[in-house]
């Protein structure tokens, strides 16, 4: 998508040289992709705390490891 911004020079040359690369329209996309994830990480940081899970990491690994088990018997023909 082709825009028009109005951005200050001293400010996208210094954003060119911090993230390394070569190009004003790289710098852009690293400076908008790296605010998304930031973004997001902020959300999802924010939730801690609130999301009750009640897991048993134990019995779903017991599980995993008897259908894997089971795979691998069907797999070579034995059952």
């Amino acid at each position: 998508m082709r825009t028009t911004l109005n951005l200050s020079d001293d400010l996208v040359t210094e954003l060119m040289k911090v993230s390394g690369v070569k190009t004003k329209t790289e710098a852009i996309h690293l400076a908008i992709s790296e605010f998304i994830r930031w973004r997001k990480l902020s959300q999802l940081a924010a939730l801690s705390g609130k999301i009750r899970i009640d897991l048993n990491w134990q019995e779903s690994e017991e599980a995993e490891l008897k259908a894997q088990e089971k795979r691998e018997r069907t797999w070579y023909g034995r059952r």
